[in-house]
C-alpha cells in the first residue's frame, strides 16, 4: 500500500511516563516512521497541563501525528489551535476520555488508544487476585499474623467457585477466557446490559440479567464496567449486602463503581474482602480504614502497565503510527459513539 509523508510529529506525556513508555530507539522509530524529526514535550509535575509548548524554533503548527500518553493536557480548542494540521493523536496509555474533547471530533481528527495493549496487564492483575481471593488469602494471612495457624479444613480452595465479572470490556473479556480457561472450573457470571444471552453463550458464561443476581450468586464480584452516569456506585450498600459472606470484590476498573463507604463497612465487620487496584476518591485518604482492615488490600493503581511492562505502549503506539503513515486500518481507533461506553 502506499506511504502516506507525515507531516511533523510531536510527543508529549509525564516527565517520569517519557522515558519508559516512550524511550530513544522508539523515539527515533517514530522519526524513521514518519520521515521527521520527533519533538518532545515532558511535563513535569506540578507543571500547569492546560497547554502544550515544545521547544524549538518552528513550534507545532506543522505536526500531524500527536503521540500522547498519562500527563498530556485535555486537547482543548486552545491547545489544538496551536496544533492546526493535526490529524490523528496515538496515546500510548489506555483511557482517552480525560484526553480527548468535543473539539478534537469537531476538527475530524482521528484518535487511537493503545487500550489493548494495557488490557494485558490489567487481566492478569486481576486473575492472580481471583485465584489469591478464592482460596481466601488475606483472611488467612490475618489469622496467621494472630498466631493461629488453620486447620487444613478451615483452608479454602478455588475449584468451583463462582465468579461474577460485571462488565464485558476489552479487559473483562480477558479475565473471562482467563477464568474458562482455568483448570479450577469456576462457574463465570456476567452482567453487562449490553451482552446478550447469544454473546454470553459465545464466551461460555452465564449471563445475568441484573447486578443484584450476579452478586447473590458470586463468590467473588470483580468489576470491569466503564465509568459512566449509570455505573457510579452500582455496587452499592444493597448490592454489596447480596454477596455472601466470606466472600470478596475486586475493582481494577474506577473506584467510583463501588461505594467507598458501604464496602469499607462490610469489610471492617469482617464479612467481605476487598482487593482494590482503584478507589474513590484516588488516592484515598490515609485515614481511611480501609488502608488499614487486615481483610483489604489497597495497591496504588498499578494493576495497568508499569515499569517495564511501559514499554509495550510505546512499542504499540510506533506501530500504529506506522500504520498510519501506511494507511491502513488503525487497529485502536476510538470512534465519538463508542467513547461513553468505553473505560
Amino acid at each position: 500500500m502506499t506511504e502516506a509523508r507525515a507531516g511533523g510529529v510531536a510527543v508529549v506525556m509525564g516527565a517520569e511516563e517519557l522515558g519508559v513508555v516512550i524511550p530513544g530507539d522508539l523515539r527515533e522509530r517514530l522519526g524513521e516512521l514518519t520521515g521527521r524529526r520527533v519533538r518532545v514535550k515532558a511535563i513535569a509535575a506540578g507543571e500547569g497541563r492546560e497547554s502544550i509548548s515544545v521547544a524549538g524554533p518552528e513550534g507545532l503548527e506543522d505536526v500531524e501525528v500527536l503521540v500522547t500518553g498519562w500527563g498530556c493536557p485535555p486537547l482543548t480548542k486552545a491547545v489544538l489551535d496551536r496544533v492546526p494540521r493535526l490529524r490523528v493523536v496515538v496515546h500510548a496509555a489506555g483511557s482517552v476520555k480525560r484526553l480527548v474533547t468535543e473539539e478534537v471530533w469537531e476538527r475530524g481528527i482521528v484518535v487511537s488508544s493503545a487500550a489493548e495493549a494495557n488490557a494485558g496487564p490489567v487481566a492478569d492483575f486481576t486473575l492472580a487476585v481471583i485465584t489469591l481471593a478464592a482460596k481466601g488469602a488475606l483472611p488467612m494471612a490475618a489469622a496467621y499474623a494472630d498466631g493461629r495457624w488453620p486447620a487444613f479444613t478451615e483452608r479454602r480452595g478455588a475449584d468451583g467457585r463462582t465468579v461474577g465479572v460485571i462488565g464485558a470490556s476489552r479487559i473483562g473479556r480477558k479475565v473471562l477466557a482467563g477464568l474458562r480457561a482455568s483448570a479450577a472450573g469456576y462457574r463465570v457470571l456476567l452482567y453487562d446490559p449490553y451482552v446478550t444471552d447469544e454473546d454470553a453463550e459465545r464466551m461460555g458464561v452465564e449471563r445475568v440479567s441484573c447486578p443484584a443476581d450476579l452478586c447473590r450468586a458470586s463468590d467473588i464480584v470483580t468489576v470491569h464496567a466503564p465509568e459512566t452516569p449509570e455505573t457510579r456506585r452500582l455496587l452499592d450498600e444493597q448490592h454489596l449486602a447480596l454477596i455472601p459472606d466470606g466472600g470478596a470484590v475486586i475493582n481494577t476498573a474506577r473506584g467510583s463503581i463501588v461505594d467507598t463507604g458501604a464496602l469499607e463497612r462490610e469489610c471492617a465487620s469482617g464479612r467481605l474482602s476487598a482487593w482494590l487496584d482503584v478507589t474513590d476518591p484516588e488516592p484515598l485518604e490515609k485515614e481511611r480504614r480501609l488502608l488499614s482492615l487486615p481483610h483489604v488490600m489497597v495497591t496504588p493503581h498499578i494493576a495497568g502497565a508499569q515499569g517495564s511492562e511501559g514499554r509495550r505502549l510505546g512499542v504499540w503506539a510506533a506501530e500504529e503510527v506506522g500504520r498510519w503513515v501506511r494507511r491502513e486500518r488503525l487497529v485502536g481507533e476510538v470512534r465519538r459513539e463508542e467513547l461513553e461506553r468505553l473505560a
